[in-house]
């Protein structure tokens, strides 16, 4: 059965009509034009170089070989074998604050946005590599399973918000669990939290984890989003406000490094603080968490087609190499030798 590995190639031969159509009329005109200015029978002479047949025979190898270079270009294939693929990467769980706080315009537009895009280009990055996502706030969910389906990863990803998580704080800790709940039992590769925040936790302690984390081979790389400086905390609601304290005032929220700085430096991660337009997760996988161990997640049989495309581009060759031979030039008649008596 053929098949093409770029079938929209083809289209190009379409173009092809009306181009040998205009050269056809050029050739045409350039006849005329030579017959006007000669006349037919002094033509071998004064034109020698000029041979209507084997100029259109010239035209039609080029043309025949443009052809088969499209072919090739589209790359044809008939033919397969099946071949055993394997497929090796890292377990990433991306955990991911959607607590109120994420709404704060430190970082343009908002945190939880500027988060949202630095994990779909980590995305952009991964090889085979497994990825899940586990929103929180005061509680948390694993939204997405471990997957390779970068689309449907993405689609999640995409529907989140501040607020999918009903249950109002910051619990790192429970959201960390849930994460480590997720991995599978048995596994070779090494296994990565990327944990997303502005580091305020309002409840457990995640510093009481390192040792389950160490336990399990798990690595916590922290990305602290947001600034020191810190901003007010928008209510999140219709009319627009700041979120307001007990006493009336209007909440500040600030990043808080300590607890990330240490949660990355006691799992063997690292910590790194956002930037506008650079949440950092794609230079901490690049720098860093490439360099894991990746075992073999998955083994299959592939049908894999072969390529047939050498053989439209050696056609081409011959026939380009059978035009360069060919001349536009008349026979010449050869002076017939004089016999002396």
């Amino acid at each position: 059965m053929l098949k093409w590995g770029h079938g929209e190639m083809l289209f190009a031969l379409l173009l092809l009509a009306p181009v040998a159509a205009l050269l056809l009329a050029l050739l045409k005109r350039r006849r005329r034009a030579i017959h006007r200015l000669v006349a037919a029978e002094a033509l071998p002479t004064l034109a020698p170089a000029w041979n209507p047949a084997r100029a259109r025979s010239r035209l039609a190898l080029r043309l025949a070989a443009l052809v088969f270079l499209i072919v090739a270009l589209a790359r044809p294939q008939w033919g397969f074998h099946w071949e055993e693929v394997r497929r090796k990467g890292l377990d990433l769980m991306i955990v991911l604050d959607t607590s109120r706080s994420m709404l704060a315009a430190d970082i343009k537009p908002s945190r939880l946005q500027q988060a949202k895009w630095g994990v779909r280009d980590l995305l952009r990055n991964l090889r085979g590599d497994r990825v899940g996502l586990v929103p929180f706030a005061g509680s948390s969910i694993v939204q997405c399973p471990l997957t390779v389906d970068y689309a449907a990863f993405t689609m999640t990803l995409d529907d989140l918000y501040a607020g999918i998580i009903p249950r109002g704080g910051t619990a790192i800790a429970q959201a960390l669990q849930t994460a480590m709940n997720a991995f599978p039992a048995e596994s070779a590769a090494d296994r990565v939290i990327l944990l997303i925040t502005d580091g305020e936790d309002h409840e457990g302690d995640p510093l009481a984890l390192l040792p389950e984390l160490k336990a399990k081979n798990i690595r916590v790389y922290t990305i602290g989003i947001g600034t020191l400086e810190g901003e007010m905390m928008p209510a999140g609601n219709d009319q627009g406000g700041y979120f307001k304290d007990r006493q009336g005032q209007i909440v500040q929220t600030r990043l808080q490094e300590d607890v990330l700085q240490q949660l990355a430096l006691g799992s063997g991660g690292t910590y790194v603080r956002s930037a506008p337009g650079d949440t950092g997760l794609v230079r901490v996988f690049n720098e860093s968490i490439t360099h894991l161990k990746r075992a073999e997640q998955e083994t299959r049989t592939a049908k894999i087609y072969e390529e047939r495309f050498v053989w439209p581009i050696l056609a081409a060759l011959a026939l380009l190499l059978w035009e360069a031979l060919l001349s536009d030039r008349r026979k010449q008649p050869q002076p017939h030798a004089e016999v002396s008596a």
